[in-house]
């Protein structure tokens, strides 16, 4: 069988993250995900939140269409000055240094991974910045077999107002055995 390919720039970013000592990239099934998102909007604005290395910004820029933009920001500003130097020669590609909130001068968005900022501390905010028919990419969730699910034996009030808000379609995907993303799009 043969095996899939890497796109540079993620094979590039996950050079910088290992330069950096950096181990929360996201994982390849999350970024083939974003791959596909990126490219279901072709002229859209993409943004991320938490570029960390900017593997993530690379699986999205994978998809990315020419008439496209892609927004990430970073709080840790070596972080997003390497990252930044993935997508140099890429004017499509805006590595911003700072808070999440600063996503918002450049919204609505029809893509947003949000895997920094705003996922846990203003979730109401991350879906208000999703344009209609904007899809939504989070990830690092655990799986649960119950509904409501639970994470820590507890229900999992995160994920239960995202897969419930009554502004998205929203499902849970496996993308491991013991990982998942919780994908929504903004109804129109």
């Amino acid at each position: 069988m043969a095996e899939r390919e890497v796109p540079s720039r993620v094979v590039a970013a996950e050079r910088v993250a290992c330069e950096a000592g950096f181990k929360k990239s996201c994982i390849p099934e999350v970024g083939r995900l974003l791959r596909l998102a990126a490219a279901a909007k072709p002229h859209g604005i993409i943004a991320e939140s938490g570029t960390g290395s900017g593997v993530g910004t690379a699986w999205l820029h994978s998809g990315l269409g020419a008439g496209a933009r892609l927004v990430t920001v970073e709080r840790d500003e070596e972080l997003a000055r390497r990252a930044a130097g993935v997508f140099a020669d890429d004017k499509r590609v805006s590595v911003l240094t700072g808070d999440w909130r600063l996503l918002e001068q450049h919204g609505p968005f029809d893509v947003f991974f949000c895997d920094g900022g705003g996922k846990r501390d203003d979730p109401r905010r991350v879906v208000e910045l999703l344009a209609p028919g904007g899809l939504l990419v989070l990830d690092d969730f655990t799986p649960s077999p119950h509904w409501p699910p639970r994470f820590g034996g507890e229900v999992d009030e995160l994920r239960m107002f995202y897969l419930t808000h009554p502004a998205l379609d929203a499902t849970e995907i496996l993308t491991t055995p013991a990982s998942s993303v919780v994908v929504g799009a903004r109804r129109l």
